[in-house]
């Protein structure tokens, strides 16, 4: 019987992609490029969205 792998629920702002580098077009002195790192403010870093049992409900 095969197994079937857990859903994880993959953010759909970054596709999971939760971090950036985004070279600033400068240099260090040893030759390597500055670097920012950006994460992704809809998940916060995680790649994956929050379970609906988390999210509260406001309203009616």
């Amino acid at each position: 019987m095969p197994q079937h792998a857990q859903n994880t629920r993959v953010c759909r702002d970054c596709d999971g992609f939760a971090t950036a580098a985004i070279t600033t077009g400068t240099r260090h002195r040893d030759g390597t490029r500055a670097t920012l790192q950006i994460i992704c403010p809809a998940c916060q870093g995680t790649g994956r969205t929050v379970p609906a049992a988390n999210l509260h409900h406001i309203g009616r």
